[in-house]
Order: structure tokens, then C-alpha cells, then sequence
């Protein structure tokens, strides 16, 4: 009996092997350039699990979020790496699912010149523009020969859900099969905005209305905001800003037919659970599209375990239960093989 047993085990080994071989692990990474909506060059990386090699496998988009963070998921405005799309596209890699994250306009790979005017740059950084990029951008990821057309989603983080939100149900027919919303509010941005304010800067907050309504009545920033409000107000983003805070999530979203994952920190200080999540937890107990939440406990906005109520959850690894779920919810629906 112990023979056998050390022959079936060897068996499995050399099978193990053998598998390897026609199933190559690891992720390829390509830098992309692509156009955007309008005259805009955007830069990205695509990953591809090694698998790709031998067969299509599933893409996801993935959707920074707001200001100005690149594809990897980092803001020069926080003092560490977060990295927190780049965690997400390695663990999408490992199981199996491709990804492309990209910079938005703006930003990285993809800035505009310093030199252009105020008016240039107001025309650039538009709520069309950047909605219209998501589209290019699942573009783009479907027009590689190793991806799944029919197997495809959007990912969007904070800011970038909203937009995926956007994208998605303009897509029509060419919509990605599934959406992603991590750290999504599902109010409008506008509610958000002037809740962070009266929480944070309590001082600020009769300036802020002052400024939010003359951005919704003209599409423009006043020049006289109080320097605190130029990162969360910059003066190019007056008419994104009009159309972000018009924009209802939910209100959105509840048409569509598009599977939908909402991730979610329990300690995110930023979309709070549940006051900001919950008109979206509505809709998709309405809706008879196929649909998911996690709210997963000491987990922060960017989806990293925190330790305690003075941790603000930057640094570290994408918190398992957020990736487990993910990985898991995906793989179900756009059909990933990670194993033999």
C-alpha cells in the first residue's frame, strides 16, 4: 500500500508537470497607448495572465478614481504607495482575467501640456470626455487577440465607479458583461463632496456651498475659494464638476441589465457605509439583473485592512475578503479558468 501510494504520488506530480506546461502561470505586462474621446492620447498598461498564451481569456477594465491618481491606483496628495489597482490587476492576473488600467487625462502617461490656457485645459477635463475614455478604453482592451470580447467588465474605483456607472449604460449593445463598483458612492457627488466638508473642515462648509452653487449655476470655480478647497475645486474642472454633481448613480444604474459587484470598507471614512451605499444596495434588490455586495469590516476606502480608527488604510495589501470575493464573483461570471 505505501508503494502505491508513492506511486500514485509521483503520478500526480508528473501530471502536475505535464499541466504546467500547457498552463503557464504568472502576468505579462504591455504599456498601450490608445485614443481617448477628442484629441486625447491615453497611456495604460495591459496585463495578461501567461495563460493568454494559449487561449482567450476575460478582460476587465480597470477606473481610477478621483483627482489626480494614475493607473496604479496612487495620488502624488498621499505621502505612501498605494498601489491599489496594480494589487487588483495582479491578483485579476493570477486568476486567470486580463486587465487595463490606464491614466486618465490629465494625468501620468497621459497629461496634457502645462502650457495650454485655463480655457484649454476647462475643455479637456470634461464629465463627457472621461466617461467617453472608459468606452475607449474597454475599446481597446477587446481589440487585443488575447481577450474574450464577450467576457469583459468595467472596474471602477470611488469617482471612477460613477463613470463606469456612465459608461456602462451608454454603451448600449457593446456594454461589458459585468460592472464592479469599489468604494462607490450612490448619491450624487455633489451630497458627498459637501458632507466630507462639513465632517473635515467644519469651518469651510458655508464657502462650499457658496462655491458648489457657482459651479452648478455657471460650470465655473470662483477664483476666491480658500486655498484648503483648491485640491477638491481646482480651477480647470469647473464643468466636470457641473455634470459630476448632476450625476445620480443610482438613478442610473437602475435601468440597466449589467451584473453588478458592489465592494465596499466598512471603515471608509470617505463613502461611508451606509448612508452613501445604500441607494445602490436598493437598486440592486430592485433590479432582476444578477447582483452582489460585500461591506467588508476594518477595510478602508482604498480597500486595504486598517487597525484601528487612526489608520486611514493607504499602505499594505488589497484586504482578503475584498479580493477572495472579487476574484471569486468574476471568475463566476466571465467564465475565468486559473487552473487546469
Amino acid at each position: 500500500m505505501a508503494r502505491r501510494a508513492l506511486l500514485a504520488g509521483a503520478a500526480a506530480l508528473a501530471a502536475t508537470a505535464a499541466r504546467a506546461q500547457y498552463y503557464p502561470r504568472g502576468i505579462e505586462e504591455r504599456q498601450v497607448r490608445f485614443a481617448g474621446t477628442g484629441d486625447v492620447t491615453l497611456e495604460g498598461t495591459l496585463a495578461l495572465p501567461l495563460l493568454s498564451e494559449i487561449q482567450r481569456v476575460p478582460g476587465v477594465v480597470l477606473v481610477a478614481g478621483s483627482g489626480p491618481t494614475d493607473r496604479d491606483g496612487n495620488n502624488p496628495l498621499i505621502p505612501v504607495r498605494v498601489d491599489l489597482l496594480k494589487e487588483i490587476a495582479q491578483a485579476l492576473g493570477h486568476a486567470g482575467i486580463a486587465s487595463l488600467r490606464y491614466d486618465k487625462r490629465g494625468i501620468g502617461g497621459s497629461a496634457i501640456q502645462q502650457r495650454h490656457s485655463l480655457d484649454r485645459q476647462e475643455s479637456y477635463f470634461t464629465w463627457g470626455g472621461l466617461v467617453g475614455d472608459v468606452q475607449e478604453a474597454h475599446a481597446e482592451l477587446v481589440r487585443h487577440d488575447e481577450i474574450k470580447p464577450y467576457a469583459t467588465a468595467l472596474l471602477g474605483h470611488s469617482e471612477g465607479g460613477l463613470l463606469a456607472i456612465a459608461a456602462s449604460a451608454a454603451m448600449g449593445k457593446r456594454r461589458p458583461y459585468g460592472l464592479v463598483l469599489a468604494s462607490t458612492p450612490g448619491r450624487p457627488l455633489g451630497d458627498i463632496v459637501r458632507e466630507q466638508i462639513a465632517r473635515n473642515m467644519p469651518a469651510l462648509s458655508a464657502q462650499a456651498e457658496r462655491i458648489m452653487a457657482a459651479i452648478r449655476a455657471t460650470g465655473r470655480v470662483p477664483s476666491d475659494g480658500p486655498p484648503a478647497f483648491r485640491a477638491i475645486f481646482p480651477a480647470y474642472a469647473g464643468g466636470f464638476l457641473q455634470s459630476a454633481f448632476a450625476f445620480d448613480p443610482a438613478t442610473t444604474l437602475a435601468p440597466t441589465d449589467i451584473p453588478c459587484l458592489l465592494l465596499q470598507g466598512g471603515a471608509d471614512i470617505q463613502v461611508v457605509p451606509l448612508h452613501d451605499v445604500q441607494p445602490l444596495l436598493d437598486v440592486l434588490a430592485r433590479r432582476d439583473a444578477p447582483g452582489e455586495a460585500l461591506i467588508a469590516p476594518m477595510v478602508s476606502h482604498n480597500l486595504k485592512p486598517v487597525t484601528g480608527p487612526d489608520d486611514p488604510g493607504f499602505a499594505g495589501p488589497l484586504a482578503p475578503a475584498i479580493e477572495l470575493k472579487l476574484v471569486s464573483w468574476l471568475g463566476h461570471l466571465l467564465g475565468a479558468r486559473s487552473s487546469p
